[in-house]
Parts: structure tokens; sequence; C-alpha cells
């Protein structure tokens, strides 16, 4: 509200108003102040002159007072009409509050969790998954056009390394019968005996460049490698809840490698190195980008090349983001160099989205050496663990499994999301299954004792109106100044690309909830009051329940 009546008086958007309002650090100085130091020079004024210009102004019926305190107006809210406004904003666009129109349709891509086929999909591959799943949903909820594309690494070394592996020691019924664990066990195994026979390495980089060819055996081991690898993958995302609009691997590519490298060569770009070719990046501070190896073979750097032309002639995209490891960082910001090289001005629109290590109390993992969390294993242990307490809490419940499947994962989502998302974080099931702390799980429980509340407040309507009178308590007006800013809070995680800030509002909603529901008898015997009060606790579960659905987690009615 405060927003957009700044920009109704000047020149200003709503959006670069909310930019600069903030909660005052003393609460005697209002509920709301705006800085004026940003807009001064735009209208010839000083910063205290244009606080003043705005305080002159006829103010909104649902503001008790404002003033000017040198550059900063400050605002104290009418409780009621905020209360009244509020409310009927939010029951009106229920399931879509929060949400926006910043896209304006245009097409955000988002690349994540792309693991390696082959390979077990395991903890590692948690942050990209999460925080990109989080994302999307986050930017189709503001208005873009959203393209979720998971990228697997399914070409390369990796392959020719396991294919000698596997013709050297591999049993086909052994690994049938096992799954990924035989092919991981296999890659273990390569690069132990490679250790001591470096001769290994020159049969696997051979097997690559016969897949590059169109090796009947090689391809058709390629293929059985992946499609054993995608049918975990399939099961575990169908844990998470996670959902991709297009799966598309790096071999999808392998065909349009050629064109790549015929560009970098008629525009110059390409210099030889030792056998090799690459890109040149010393004038900009880098590593040099290769391209082909010595063989022929390509890299990583080529084949994310080619899917980056790719996309952008495909989708049209005007954000793309991929969500992969802060370790990364200069990788991309190569690739990104070489397409602007290239004279694709849109390179600006591909973002690196990195994020810290998920470290488990045991430590780091290698896929290299066989000791990987699986991802498979963590969400049971997460799942056990949450039905041991639901067992102990409440086990009358009906349908525990699968509320313990919701809330145990759960948990390990919120966990990944309550944090900036390039800090390192160390991963405790005490600390994750807390009910009590500022976990996903306690966020879970505030919707389910909304729900709980509002099933035994019997026969209410989000749609009547209610007297802001009756919320005028400070209590209730917490919680209201809470829900009012969730969209702010969900606009600014796209607009920063950080999902915690949306985990973070909902934190301090399902707090401040608590202290309304624990400081005010909501199912009171006077029926205005009781309207009024059910209405904010409504308001309360709409607006978990969108939050919790953005992070990718459940809202269950009952724990």
């Amino acid at each position: 509200m405060f927003s957009e009546w700044i920009s109704s008086h000047e020149d200003i958007s709503a959006e670069e108003a909310a930019a600069e309002i903030s909660v005052p650090q003393e609460s005697a100085m209002g509920h709301y102040t705006f800085k004026c130091f940003k807009f001064a020079k735009r209208f010839g004024v000083t910063p205290q002159g244009l606080a003043e210009k705005f305080v002159a102004r006829p103010a909104a019926e649902w503001m008790e007072n404002i003033s000017a305190a040198g550059a900063y107006v400050n605002i104290f809210l009418n409780r009621s009409m905020f209360a009244e406004k509020t409310l009927a904003d939010l029951h009106k666009k229920n399931a879509g509050y929060g949400g926006g129109n910043i896209g304006g349709g245009r097409v955000a891509l988002v690349e994540y969790s792309s693991p390696n086929t082959a390979k077990h999909f395991h903890v590692g591959h948690l942050g990209s998954t999460i925080i990109g799943n989080a994302l999307y949903k986050i930017f189709k909820f503001v208005g873009y056009k959203t393209v979720g594309l998971n990228y697997i690494g399914d070409w390369g070394t990796s392959f020719g390394k396991l294919i000698t592996a596997y013709l050297h020691w591999g049993d086909k019924a052994e690994i049938e019968r096992i799954g990924i664990d035989g092919l991981t066990k296999l890659y273990v195994r390569f690069h132990e005996e490679a250790d001591a026979d470096d001769t290994l390495n020159d049969e696997a980089r051979s097997w690559e460049l016969k897949i590059l060819s169109g090796d009947g055996q090689g391809l058709s081991l390629w293929q059985w490698f992946c499609d054993m690898s995608m049918k975990e993958y399939a099961r575990i995302y169908e844990r998470l809840g996670v959902e991709f609009d297009v799966i598309r691997g790096e071999s999808h590519y392998k065909n349009k490698l050629g064109e790549v490298v015929a560009e970098l060569e008629k525009k110059g770009l390409l210099t030889e190195s030792d056998g090799a070719k690459i890109v040149d990046l010393e004038d900009y501070k880098m590593p040099p980008v290769l391209i082909l190896r010595r063989d022929g073979g390509t890299l990583y750097h080529t084949r994310d090349l080619a899917a980056a032309i790719d996309r952008r002639e495909e989708y049209g995209f005007s954000i793309c983001l991929i969500v992969t490891g802060s370790e990364q960082i200069l990788y991309f910001n190569q690739m990104k160099k070489v397409l602007e090289l290239m004279g694709h001005e849109w390179a600006a629109d591909v973002e690196h989205i990195p994020y810290g290590l998920f470290v488990m109390e045991d430590g780091k993992y290698s896929s290299r050496r066989g000791n990987v969390i699986k991802m498979e294993d963590l969400l049971d242990e997460a799942v056990a663990k949450t039905l041991a307490i639901i067992n102990e809490k409440n086990p009358a419940l009906s349908n525990k499994e699968d509320v313990a499947a919701q809330v145990g994962i759960g948990a390990v989502i919120f966990f990944k999301l309550y944090n900036n998302r390039i800090k390192d974080v160390n991963f405790s099931f005490e600390h994750v299954l807390n009910f009590d702390g500022e976990t996903g799980p306690y966020v879970q429980y505030a919707h389910a004792r909304a729900c709980s509340v509002l099933e035994k407040g019997g026969n209410f309507s989000a749609d009547d109106a209610i007297a802001g009178k009756n919320l005028a308590d400070d209590e209730s007006f917490a919680v209201l100044r809470l829900l009012h800013k969730f969209p702010d809070a969900v606009a600014e995680a796209a607009n920063k690309r950080e999902p915690f800030l949306v985990s973070r509002h909902l934190v301090a909603l399902a707090q401040a909830f608590n202290r309304f529901y624990h400081n005010r008898t909501v199912l009171t015997d006077e029926p205005e009051l009781r309207a009024a009060r059910l209405s904010l606790t409504h308001a309360v579960k709409t607006v978990l329940s969108n939050g919790l659905g953005l992070l990718g987690m459940a809202a269950p009615k009952k724990m």
C-alpha cells in the first residue's frame, strides 16, 4: 500500500518505492519508513525537501499518521483499515496471493538438478535440485513463462571409463540385479586400477571417441547405463515432488558441436595450444577454454556452448538460470565470456546461480572413490525419524506414514533453503527435524494448527467482511504485517534469486501466528470477534500453504 501511495504522487514506480521502504528500528518512528535519498536528484530537490513534499500530500485512509524526519517519510498505519484491506485482498486472491507479474510473460529458463548418469543420485545433487525447483516455482508465480530443464550429464570421458571397466570386469547379470550399485563399483575400480596402469585411461579416451563417432557396441552400453540411471532418478524426483518441463542430456548436442567449433574458427577465436584448440582469455584474466582435445574429443565447455546457443534459439529466453555449485563460478564466467566474444549479446542473460556445500556430519564425498551418501538413503532416514517422532507425540494420527514422508522430506528441503544459497550448511537430523526451531516441521505444524482451528471454527467464510477494529491488538497486527509483506518477500526472492527470503518469511509468520494463537482466543463466544480471528487464521493458512508450495514442500492439514 505504501509503495503504491508513493508512486501515485510522484514519478516513482511502485517497485522502485518498495525497494526503499523498510521497518524503522525504533517503533516510535512509525510502522514503515521511506528513504528519499535515491529520488531527490530526479526531482531537483534535497532529500529533506522531497520528504516534506510527500508529507504535504493528502494522507491515505489507511494511514494513522504521516511525518517527515529529515530525508525519511514515516507512517503509522490505521490498524483497522490495514486489517480490512489486507484480508480482503488476500482472500480475494487466495492461492494466487503473493504472486505478481514481474515477469510479464517473458521466458525464464531454469536449469537444475543435472546429475551425471551411471552414478547414484547423492546429497551433492540436493542443492541444485532443491534451489532450482524453488526458483522455477517462484519465477512462475511472479509472472514468468518458466521452462524447467534437467540437463543430464550423459556424455564424455566418464562413459569411456565405465565402458572400459565393464569390458574388463563387468558382469551383466550382476549389474542388472543390483542396478547403479554395480556401475558405481565398476567406476571406483577403474580409478583404483588406473592409478597403477595408465593405459586404462588411454583405453577410456578411445571409447569416448568411438561413442562420438557412432560405434554400435559403445552406444549400446552407453544407452543401457543411461536407462538404468533414469529409473533411479525418476523415483527420487517423485519423492521430492520435483518435476521438469524438459529432460535433456549433453548427448542431445553431439551433432551440434561441429557448428560451435566452426563458428569459433570463423570468428578467429580458436588458437592451437599443444595440439589442442582453445579460446585464449588471458586478456580477461581467466584461464583458456579448452574446446577440442588433441585427439579431437570435446569437453564440457564445447557442449555447454552448443547447449546455450540452442536454448536461446528454441526458447528465446529473457533469463537463463543455471543452478550449480559455487566451485563452478570460474567455469561459467569463462563460458559467458566466450559467448560474448562470439557476438551473442544475450550472453548477459545467462546467469550462474551458485550455492554452497551440503556437508553431512561425517564430511564430504567422492563419486570416484565410492564414498557417496545416496539421496534415497537420506530421505529414508528422514522419513523414518519423523515417523518415530509422530508415534511418540501423536500415535493416533491417521495416514501418519504419508505425513511422515511430507514432513521428513520437507524438513530436508527447508533446511537447504533456509540460508543464503551460497552458504555452506552442516546437516544434522537433530536440527533439521526440530519441531520447535526455525525449521520446516515448525512451519508445517503452524499450518496444521491453523487448519485445526478452522475445522473447529465451524461455519466460516473467507468472503465475509470483517471489522478491522477486532484485529487492532499487537499480536494480530504483527501477523497482518507479515501477511501483507509476503508478496514483497516473493518478489525479492525472484529478483535476488534467493529462495531463503521466502523460507525466512514463513518462519517469521509461523512465529507470529503462534504468539497470536497463545495470547488471543480464536474460538471466542463473541461472534464478530470470532469471525475476525478466524479470517486472520484462514489468511495465515493460505500464505503458509502458498509459501511452502513455492519451496517445493507439502502443507499437511494434520500432524
